[in-house]
């Protein structure tokens, strides 16, 4: 059984942040009964569910449909986003089943046109009240070694908005009963131009996760934007068989001796620092 998948439900933005790989393929974003499809399909091998590859899930119109619907099948409903529309959308995820969201706190920064005074306000009134009704919150400040100039500020609100002592934690700290903020250096998604990764590479894809594409097509991590490394389509074949494919035992075969098969993988710093915990270093 899988930790977790990851479903794009639409591959469409709202923000183009310096940061993100962004995607070259068409717009797409699912339709109910495709949702209704590959959520069947996957259903009973992963218990938490994130709405998100690509793209800004609080874009699609049908988002709190398709998180009750897959909380009904036994899913953990997650999605992570860049949080600009929840003073929009914020009271409907509210009511919804939701299990857990991670803001993006550092994407209005990497987006020279986004001006929102408000914005964070947003966010943290959001991050709240998911608090309160049990849902598990993520801030996300994930750009060290970039785009940072803003922390100390969105600190200060965070602060604010969540006084008293705050709990360390490996990567930040639990600020509430539920809540956690995340620090982390800028990320680098994998690209076919990136340099080579020197040294053992170690990944969990396809030991602990997937990721399924707005049309279909099953590649093994989270990170590959552009379907490079897709082992099928969920659309056309059962995921048992998919995972079974020759490509698809090859990279985990790969990880398994620490190299990687896939030369985008062998592109991948996050992969690359896999190795060191996947030995426990």
């Amino acid at each position: 059984m899988l930790k977790r998948v990851y479903l794009e439900i639409t591959n469409c933005c709202n923000l183009s942040c310096a940061f993100c790989h962004q995607t070259e393929r068409k717009p797409r974003s699912l339709t109910a009964e495709e949702f209704d499809i590959l959520t069947e399909k996957i259903r009973g091998k992963t218990d938490l569910l994130f709405f998100h590859l690509m793209g800004e899930p609080l874009l699609h119109p049908e988002l709190p449909v398709f998180i009750q619907s897959a909380a009904g099948k036994g899913f953990r409903p997650a999605l992570t986003t860049n949080g600009t529309l929840l003073a929009d959308r914020g009271k409907e995820l509210l009511d919804t089943p939701l299990n857990r969201v991670s803001l993006s706190l550092h994407a209005p920064e990497a987006n020279p046109s986004f001006s929102d005074p408000g914005y964070l306000h947003a966010a943290l009134s959001f991050g709240k009240e998911a608090d309160r009704r049990g849902i598990w919150v993520a801030y996300r400040l994930w750009n060290r070694g970039g785009l940072e100039r803003n922390n100390p500020a969105i600190l200060d609100e965070l602060h604010r908005a969540y006084p008293g002592e705050w709990e360390k934690t490996r990567n930040g700290a639990r600020i509430a009963e539920k809540t956690y903020l995340e620090l982390a250096d800028r990320f680098e998604w994998p690209d076919m131009k990136a340099p080579e990764q020197s040294g053992e590479i170690f990944c969990y894809a396809l030991r602990d996760q997937i990721g399924i594409l707005s049309d279909g097509s099953v590649v093994p991590c989270c990170l590959d934007a552009e379907g490079i490394m897709a082992i099928g389509n969920l659309f056309d074949s059962p995921l048992d068989e998919i995972l079974r494919s020759e490509r698809a035992r090859r990279i985990y075969e790969g990880f398994t001796a620490h190299r990687a098969e896939e030369e985008l993988c062998g592109r991948c710093g996050y992969a690359s620092m896999k190795r060191h915990r996947a030995r426990g270093k």
